[in-house]
């Protein structure tokens, strides 16, 4: 299947999980995709299951402007022209509003916000006129919980970002749109720094949360982000919920 012969795409966080997921579909489809990832070790395992001339895993750090700079300068040596950006950067913590610290509340913005902001800036200059870009969000985007209040509040902030690149890149035909994962099955579960049982435990609730009763997969969230990456050609400023209804009023499943 070629369906995204020619189309050329970078994945900022695109090194495991969701982001993996998108870089794996694309490659598939006859794309040519540079991603980026911080750990070593997800980078190299990266490398190793993407293995194709048409795949460019680079190390890339969405807190260090000196690094976004140079991720514009290594994408267009390496792609020149871009059609796709999935700005798929994010950092989410349990910690309860009363144990926020300015050095965590910091590191949240600084990933989950900033980063995602100045890597956007950088990269679309390098977009054709017509391409798209998606933004990793959250279904915490809108509410949330007292244990991932500065998480809820950054990923607001990333939506908002959104619409208003949205209206700045009209004149070029760019749209610009947001993906809401609710409870995913992926390594982290989404959360840093969880034990094995903590991860088994969130799960569980997950699960329980959900009105579809299981967590989604990768791939799901995958053919959501190219759907509006590629297909959706009459939508821009949007936000495409992937939660098995959590974030829909729909009661559980009993």
């Amino acid at each position: 299947m070629n369906e995204y012969s020619g189309k050329k795409a970078v994945v900022a966080g695109g090194t495991h999980g969701m982001g993996l997921a998108v870089v794996k579909t694309l490659l598939d489809g006859g794309a040519e995709v540079l991603l980026t990832g911080r750990n070593e070790k997800n980078i190299e395992t990266a490398r190793a299951e993407v293995a194709s001339p048409a795949a460019h895993v680079v190390r890339s750090d969405a807190t260090s402007m000196a690094d976004i700079h140079a991720l514009g300068d290594l994408v267009e040596e390496k792609l020149g022209r871009i059609d796709f950006v999935f700005v798929n950067i994010g950092l989410a913590k349990l910690e309860p509003f009363d144990q926020v610290t300015e050095a965590s509340y910091d590191q949240s913005f600084d990933t989950n916000t900033k980063g995602a902001f100045f890597t956007t800036q950088r990269l679309t200059p390098l977009i054709r006129d017509g391409g798209s870009i998606v933004f990793t969000t959250s279904i915490a985007d809108e509410g949330g919980t007292d244990t991932l209040t500065v998480y809820s509040g950054a990923k607001a902030a990333v939506r908002a970002f959104a619409k208003g690149i949205a209206h700045a890149l009209l004149p070029r035909n760019i749209r610009v749109n947001v993906v809401s994962p609710g409870f995913i099955d992926t390594p982290t579960m989404g959360i840093a720094g969880l034990t094995d049982d903590d991860r088994d435990s969130f799960r569980e609730m997950g699960d329980m949360a959900t009105p579809m009763k299981r967590h989604g997969t990768v791939e799901e969230v995958a053919a959501a982000v190219l759907f509006l990456a590629f297909d959706a050609t009459f939508t821009t400023g949007a936000r495409l919920t992937i939660d098995g209804g959590i974030g829909q009023g729909i009661p559980a499943a009993q």
